[in-house]
Order: C-alpha cells, then sequence, then structure tokens
C-alpha cells in the first residue's frame, strides 16, 4: 500500500495524527518523519483543541514538490517510482546568490550529526572509516581526515544552497545509482577489492531538476610498509635504528596503500544510461576548499549536459522497450503457432486411437456372435459349456464404450481456444 504526499496532507489535516498512523500501521513518532521526508506540513500543538472549541486555525497550504523531494511513501518499504518529467537546468547557467548569509545555517542538515556515527567504528586495511550506519552522506575518509571532510562538506553543500541548489539523500522513489571511484592516486592493474564503506543512497545536489551525484572520497597512496608486532607501519615512520635493521627475521617489508590525507570531490551523473563524471583533487591538504566556488559553477555549467544525456538515455531506453515488446509479439506469435500445432497433433493421435479402439471393439465382438452362432448347432450340454466360456471371456475383457469416447473427443479448434 503506498499513498502520495497530496493524500497524507489531506489526512492529517482531517484527523489526528494518532489515527492515521493507526490506520497505516504505524507509530506516531515514524509517520512524523515521513512528512518531513514528503515535505508535508502537519497540524500545530494544540490545533485540535482549538476546533474543538469552535476556534478557526488556518492550515498551511502544501508546499510544492522540490527536485528531491519523494512525492510518495510505501508502507511495504520502496514506493512506486511515480513518472516524473525530464530533469531540466536552471534558465540561467550562473543563478545568483538567493539566500542571505544571515539565513544560512552554521551546519547543513546533511553534517549536523553524521560526525558521530564515524566514530569508534571499523577500519579497512588502507585506514578507512567502515559506519554501521548506511543513511549518512558519502564521505569515504580516514579518521585523520574525518573532521576536515565534513568542514568542506559542509561548506560545499551550504555555497551550493545559497544559490538554490538543494543538497539530499536521494530520494526512495528515485533511480538513482552510485558512481565508483578510483581512491588509489597511481591507480593500478588486475583485481582491487579495498573494501570501502558504501552509503544506502548516493548525495545529490538538485540544478534546477537535474540531479548530479556527489561523493567525497580521501585517496590512497602506495607506500612501503614493515610488518611490526603484529601490524604494518609505514617504514618513514619507524625510528631510524628500526629502518636499518630491515634483516630482522620476524619483520618484512612490503608495498600497500593506505588514506593518503587528501581529499578528492567526485561528481558525477546518477541516471541509468549516463556516463558523465568529473574530479577535482586536492595537491596538498586542505587546498580543496579553495576550489569549492569554482566547482559549483563547473556543476552548473555541466547540469545541461546530463539533461542532454538523460533524454538520449531515455530515447535509448524506449527504443530498447520497443524492440523488446516486439520481440515479445513475436515470441507469443510463435508460441500461439507451437500451440496451434500441437493441438492438431494431438486431436488426429486421439482420433485414431478412437478408430483403433472401434475397429477392435468389432473385431472382438464379430468373434463373440460367430462362436454363439457356432454354438446353437451343439447339443445343450456342448452349447451351455460354450456359453459358459464366452461369459467368461466377455468378463475378463470388459467393455469400452467407444461412442462415448468419441463424444468426448475434442477437435484441434476446440483444443486450441482452451
Amino acid at each position: 500500500m503506498s499513498v502520495t504526499r497530496e493524500k497524507l496532507y489531506e489526512e492529517i489535516w482531517a484527523e489526528p495524527i494518532t489515527k492515521v498512523a493507526k490506520r497505516y500501521g504505524v507509530s506516531d513518532s515514524f509517520l512524523v518523519r515521513i512528512l518531513q521526508r514528503l515535505n508535508v506540513p502537519r497540524p500545530p500543538m494544540g490545533y485540535w483543541a482549538k476546533l474543538a472549541v469552535g476556534k478557526t486555525v488556518p492550515r498551511p497550504v502544501l508546499p510544492e514538490a522540490r527536485p528531491g523531494d519523494e512525492l510518495e511513501w510505501s508502507r511495504e518499504g520502496q514506493p512506486t517510482r511515480v513518472p516524473r518529467a525530464l530533469p531540466k537546468p536552471p534558465d540561467s547557467p550562473r543563478p545568483s546568490r538567493i539566500r542571505k548569509k544571515t539565513d544560512r545555517p552554521a551546519r547543513h542538515s546533511l553534517v549536523t550529526g553524521a560526525r558521530a556515527h564515524f566514530e569508534d567504528v571499523r577500519e579497512t586495511d588502507a585506514g578507512y572509516l567502515k559506519p554501521a550506519k548506511k543513511l549518512l552522506i558519502d564521505l569515504i575518509v580516514s579518521k585523520g581526515v574525518l573532521d576536515r571532510a565534513l568542514d568542506v562538506a559542509n561548506e560545499f553543500f551550504l555555497l551550493l544552497e545559497d544559490h538554490g541548489h538543494q543538497v539530499v539523500l536521494a530520494p526512495r522513489d528515485r533511480n538513482f545509482r552510485r558512481a565508483p571511484f578510483e581512491e588509489r592516486e597511481e591507480g593500478g592493474a588486475g583485481n582491487h577489492y579495498p573494501g570501502l564503506w558504501q552509503p544506502y543512497a548516493p548525495t545529490v545536489v538538485f540544478i534546477g531538476t537535474v540531479a548530479i551525484g556527489l561523493t567525497l572520497f580521501e585517496t590512497s597512496q602506495q607506500v612501503e610498509m614493515r610488518w611490526v608486532n603484529g601490524k604494518y607501519v609505514p617504514v618513514d615512520q619507524l625510528p631510524l635504528v628500526k629502518r636499518k635493521s630491515l634483516s630482522d627475521f620476524n619483520s618484512w617489508t612490503t608495498k600497500r596503500d593506505i588514506a593518503s590525507g587528501r581529499l578528492c570531490l567526485q561528481a558525477y551523473s546518477p541516471y541509468p544510461g549516463t556516463e558523465w563524471k568529473q574530479q577535482w583533487s586536492a595537491t596538498k591538504a586542505g587546498d580543496l576548499q579553495s576550489k569549492l566556488k569554482t566547482i559549483a559553477r563547473e556543476l552548473a555549467q555541466a547540469a545541461p549536459d546530463v539533461a542532454r544525456q538523460v533524454e538520449e538515455a531515455e530515447r535509448q531506453a524506449e527504443i530498447w522497450r520497443q524492440q523488446r515488446e516486439r520481440e515479445h509479439q513475436a515470441w507469443l506469435h510463435e508460441q500461439e503457432e507451437r500451440r496451434r500445432v500441437q493441438a492438431i497433433k494431438e486431436s488426429r493421435a486421439d482420433l485414431f486411437a478412437i478408430i483403433e479402439a472401434w475397429n477392435e471393439a468389432v473385431r472382438i465382438e464379430g468373434f463373440f456372435s460367430e462362436v454363439e452362432q457356432c454354438a446353437a448347432e451343439l447339443n445343450e450340454e456342448n452349447r451351455q459349456e460354450i456359453l459358459g466360456r464366452l461369459k467368461a471371456a466377455r468378463d475378463q475383457l470388459g467393455s469400452e464404450d467407444v461412442l462415448q469416447r468419441f463424444l468426448a473427443w475434442k477437435t484441434a479448434e476446440e483444443r486450441f481456444k482452451v
């Protein structure tokens, strides 16, 4: 069962939220979170008490859905994906600032509270954090870079929203996908399984109604490591005397990829069938912040290109759908022809079997009739003996009503219609 934001709006202003929540089989607090996700205003404290004494309380209008808002909620989990218009970039690729500095929050809603979920968590061999929570901003970093990365994400998200670009976790009713990335600065060939954390949903910014995915990650670099006391330690972090004693029997060195401390921002198209992607890397720790305004402008300039790719992907998808439909219809026609041929084959086989049964019945009955005629010419004792044996023979062979079998026989047309 799914419900649109418009229907929920009407329901919660017609009945107390406790009744609406009970009808959908959820708690009051859960329904409140759903309303927040769908951007549906709910009655203020004391609303129903005022109505009960005859006071008129104005009802706020349902806000127009923003590009990043969900349009529908499903009790079963995944909502039905409501058909949407093709994404459209803003009329101007360089929109003016629409939010005053005094109205700007200190922390973006996606960043607020995120740090707590990255603390005291597992780490990969390369030092990347792996939080248990999945519904977080797309941030792949080590512990030493976490605070700086959150500050960069916060500044960038607020900068985008200063110009009217909504930054959210991808709505659940949209078919967005997260683009992969190569965290190794030197790349590499062959199989690579870094075991990095992945969020439940991509982080996206809506420029107009065009979504662009955002991943902020820390690059890794290949470093010479030494096995010391049960773990790998960078050689350049060891005391000089330890570096020189590389012939220690219980120690060895190798090269491994570890987090470098340098951040990289990847922007990409989250729409299936599109390939746009771009990265901005820090050449040294801390210099990504200086690029944020330039990155924001470049994302706005890229929105039309992403929109064109989505339109082309939709066109190709429609061509593919029509081709599959033609192939499906051809397959159905082929199956229908096979059924028709099979119906003819089975009908003929059954008819020949009935004819054979009829011939056999006539042959057997002819035999019994001739024996009865011959027995009539014998003396009484022999005649009775013959008739007794005829009865035993009839009982042993039984009888088949061939006419009933013929009435039950189906023509090819009758079989094909079933």
